[in-house]
């Protein structure tokens, strides 16, 4: 396990460009702690000269020493509190945007990996949660630290016999904090992945709310979501349990220390060697104040261990998530489009049936393959290898020749557009959903958009292209949705489309106008359409029919109906449905 040097050392190039903020707050810090042994300092010549009436003793130097000494201390608290507030606030932009840059340029595996709740909570609150804990655990660690280096000077000043007595529990202390906050490490991060689960619940009933009330489903989700809470609460409750046993421990050795100092000075008292009134209470009060600092530095271990561990899971999402690697290939301009598939497989885990079983498929320049098959069949799982959000497990992919692993991934990308049955959009204007990516064109973005049949909508809308559309879209139809991906498409003019069921939320007069557009668009690019409705790929160049991974059929739409096979059983089976 790292020792706490360790992973502060892991956390503190974030702070790097916030290192005059802790600077400032540990020099304000000191300056906080050195007004601590004053206290106790005044009360001895009050007591000693102030009560006793000596002449040379002033009536206000005391009251006026305590308001200056609170003031100073005031002052400095804020200068320390403020100036690692700011080096906190600046850490914490450095390493979200780190965060999200490393989001951005992931492994796609990452995402099937991790749920959209749990890296959102990572990335938004975890990190601001953690590092607010943490500022304030390393204030209260370096502040109370030097407030007690300062009682502990101080009280040997005024007598070393006794305060031998009080050093006793320092050692105690240090092995209490390093058995709790070993524990409370281990409650936190799994009070970390109970909180990812209980957010993915609520993200899973907030995104399906319409299927869950349909259904009455709110009954059976009540009780995931309750499983979920209780154990997240059984983990804090432990939480604080070991966090609660510190201050008990600390302020029994404390008082330990007290009564042992008492009868000491008492021994003292009687044997003659005795100091006087004010020497006596202001070692007593000063020993006192250490109890403050101590019971605070003993409680640190809970906040620190808490905070370190939320940044330890981002700065771990930076670290070990591998970015996406490619090759050098970077050719200017536009790709030819040719496609080749050789002996390829693809199997998503070891223990399942593969989703690509040796396939073996060419896509020539300009070619139109629809690809068709039953549910399960591989059509997507094929379509995914093309832009790389998946590699596969054996056999090569190549686009004019060069395998995809050799092209640099985002020249490799921008030979693509895609249009898929899930239609993602953004909370901005209309016109920036649809130049998504790519420098913003208006004339260009009217003209995608008329291609895709929305220009009467665009018409009616209140600002025109500059309408902000909502979260996902949800101002408009699901038919309006899936034209916009189109006009997107259409927009990034790439020479290599993928559609996915590109027509399959229009209604029948959009569909026509809409598929008029896309077969204008397909002229000299090379095109793979997946379909379910077989009456709109009647007129591609090829129909590849997949079964169970694997490439069952090839031919025009006309070969494969009178060879008997796959595809005539599928395109029966839909019309006879008709």
């Amino acid at each position: 396990m790292p020792t706490l040097l360790q992973r502060l050392g892991r956390v503190a190039p974030y702070f790097r460009p916030s290192r005059p903020g802790i600077v400032i707050a540990m020099m304000a810090a000191a300056i906080s702690a050195a007004t601590e042994p004053m206290i106790p300092a005044l009360l001895k010549p009050l007591l000693d000269k102030g009560f006793a009436g000596a002449a040379a003793f002033s009536l206000w130097m005391v009251p006026l020493a305590i308001v200056g000494l609170y003031i100073v201390r005031g002052a400095a608290s804020f200068v320390a509190q403020y100036g690692l507030s700011w080096a906190a606030n600046g850490a914490v932009l450095n390493l979200r945007e780190a965060m999200f840059g490393r989001l951005l340029d992931a492994s796609p595996q990452l995402f099937s990996t991790h749920t959209a709740s749990g890296l959102t909570n990572t990335v938004v609150y975890e990190v601001q949660q953690g590092a607010g804990q943490l500022v304030s655990a390393l204030l209260t660690l370096v502040r109370d630290s030097l407030t007690v280096v300062a009682l502990f000077g101080y009280l040997l000043w005024l007598n070393w016999h006794l305060t031998l007595f009080v050093v006793v529990m320092a050692p105690a202390v240090a092995g209490v904090m390093r058995l709790v906050s070993r524990r409370l490490q281990k409650l936190a991060v799994l009070g970390q992945n109970a909180t990812d689960e209980l957010a993915y619940v609520v993200e899973e009933n907030v995104l399906a709310w319409r299927i869950v009330r349909l259904h009455g489903a709110g009954r059976a989700q009540m009780p995931r979501f309750r499983e979920q809470g209780r154990r997240l609460g059984r983990l804090v409750m432990k939480s604080a349990a070991a966090g609660a046993i510190v201050s008990p421990i600390t302020q029994l050795l404390a008082a330990l220390a007290l009564s042992a100092v008492i009868a000491l000075a008492l021994w003292q008292a009687r044997s003659g060697d005795s100091a006087s009134v004010g020497d006596f209470v202001a070692f007593v009060t000063a020993m006192l104040m250490l109890t403050s600092p101590m019971k605070h530095l003993a409680d640190v271990a809970a906040p620190l261990t808490r905070g370190l561990a939320a940044l330890e899971r981002g700065i771990e999402l930076v670290e070990n998530v591998a970015p996406e690697t490619g090759g050098s290939h970077a050719p200017e301009g536009r790709s030819r489009g040719e496609l080749a598939l050789q002996q390829v497989s693809l199997r998503y885990r070891a223990d399942q049936a593969p989703a690509l079983d040796d396939v073996n498929l060419k896509l020539a320049a300009g070619e139109t393959v629809a690809l068709v098959g039953p549910s399960g069949a591989g059509k997507s799982s094929l379509v995914h290898l093309l832009p790389r959000f998946v590699d596969p497990t054996s056999g090569v992919v190549t686009l004019d020749g060069v395998p995809l692993q050799d092209w640099r991934i985002d020249v490799l990308r921008r030979q693509f557009a895609l249009v898929s049955q899930d239609v993602v959009l953004f909370n901005d204007t209309l016109a920036a959903n649809v130049a998504l990516g790519d420098t913003m064109d208006e004339a260009r973005v009217q003209a995608a958009l008329r291609d895709a049949n929305l220009h009467d909508f665009v018409e009616r809308l209140p600002q025109g292209i500059q309408t902000v559309i909502g979260h996902n879209g949800n101002q408009l139809s699901g038919g309006q949705r899936q034209r916009v991906a189109i006009a997107r498409a259409i927009y990034k003019n790439a020479p290599i489309l993928i559609l996915d069921e590109a027509t399959s939320a229009l209604d029948s007069e959009s569909e026509r106008a809409v598929q008029q557009a896309l077969e204008r668009l397909m002229v000299g690019r090379t095109t793979l359409v997946i379909a379910h409705r077989l009456s709109t790929i009647e007129h591609a160049d090829r129909v590849v029919a997949m079964e169970q991974g694997r490439v069952v059929e090839k031919g025009t739409h006309a070969e494969l109906l009178a060879r008997g096979g796959l595809y005539a059983r599928l395109h029966a089976m839909q019309f006879r449905n008709a």
